[in-house]
């Protein structure tokens, strides 16, 4: 059976709350976008891009099993 190729969650950050997808199987070995909920999660992602690609780098895509 193949592997999942999109994997989804809902996230929350700095209480506001985002759609994640994670892409597998791409050329490299991951590829990840977020999708905001509402208007003041979109102007907090925008506010926040290095801090918000650090938090979900390291608790979402490189989380310890």
């Amino acid at each position: 059976m193949p592997r999942k190729s999109t994997i989804q969650k809902t996230i929350e950050i700095a209480k506001n709350k985002f759609k994640l997808e994670i892409y597998l199987g791409l050329e490299t070995e991951f590829a990840w976008e977020i999708f905001p909920h509402d208007y003041d999660a979109a102007l907090y992602a925008f506010s926040h891009k290095n801090r918000l690609a650090k938090i979900i780098e390291n608790k979402y895509i490189y989380q310890a099993r």
